[in-house]
């Protein structure tokens, strides 16, 4: 029988009681909820979530190369659309979604007897949020081939295989405002007490991969981030295909090179 989460936590850290001041952890396996406060060396409080790691798709990819990825999806996707892939501004190309199926980050049905093929992608959204009730959005994205897309959402990043949703928040928080972070950035980031959700979103079509349909599976959190400007603000991309093991195919990748980040009050952001 598998140990809990919670029989993973050194016991010198869980502390019980019936009305908690900070935070109550989730065990997806059982009703029961236990609260639960976490004492970190840390000047502020971090909290972590007992969740059991996102399950995604393994590393698996069925297809060898980007070439064989294009022929099997071009009968099967508008061609129009489908020739507009790192073409038409804003947009991806085979190589990006290559890249994904490689390292995990989404998946494709393969169905020969589904007409129309479906992204998968877990998606972790983090809502930064400020001492004066004001939220971080992203405004735009400068691309590696010069072009800009236009975003106006909260931090959001695909999630890895096995990442849980702490993990995920630090890494995205890391690779899209490392650059003008300083410190940890583990003992910067606060996570608000039972701000997660979990949705599903269903489109036709997506902005990177236009004609593809694809299923967005979105883990929401809020959170507090410290050492951030007050005002309108610029960060580079870090660590985008920096674990790739084919280089020859991330050089042909479209990756993003710079991040628009400005303050909205909290009814703009959704």
């Amino acid at each position: 029988m598998s140990k809990s989460p919670i029989q993973n936590i050194p016991k010198s850290l869980i502390h019980f009681h019936y009305k908690p001041k900070f935070l109550s952890f989730f065990n997806f396996f059982s009703t029961a909820a236990i609260s639960i406060s976490l004492h970190h060396q840390y000047p502020f409080h971090f909290y972590q979530f007992l969740k059991n790691p996102i399950m995604l798709p393994s590393k698996a990819n069925s297809f060898s190369t980007p070439e064989s990825l294009f022929h099997w999806l071009k009968p099967r996707l508008p061609s129009d659309s489908f020739e507009s892939w790192g073409m038409k501004p804003g947009t991806k190309n085979i190589h990006n979604l290559w890249l994904e199926l490689s390292q995990g980050e989404s998946s494709i049905n393969v169905d020969s007897a589904i007409a129309s093929p479906i992204r998968t992608v877990h998606v972790v959204t983090v809502k930064i949020l400020n001492q004066n009730r004001g939220v971080l959005i992203e405004a735009q994205q400068e691309l590696s081939d010069g072009t800009f897309r236009e975003r106006f959402r909260p931090l959001s990043e695909k999630m890895k295989p096995g990442e849980d949703v702490e993990i995920a928040v630090i890494r995205a928080v890391k690779e899209e405002l490392g650059s003008i972070i300083q410190g940890d950035i583990g003992s910067i980031v606060r996570i608000v007490p039972g701000s997660y959700e979990k949705k599903v979103e269903e489109k036709e079509s997506s902005v990177s991969y236009p004609g593809l349909p694809c299923c967005y599976v979105l883990h929401s959190v809020e959170a507090c981030v410290d050492g951030l400007p007050n005002e309108d603000f610029c960060t580079e991309e870090e660590g985008e295909y920096e674990e790739c093991s084919d280089v020859k195919v991330a050089d042909k990748a479209v990756f993003v090179k710079k991040h628009f980040w400005k303050w909205v009050e909290a009814s703009t952001s959704t």
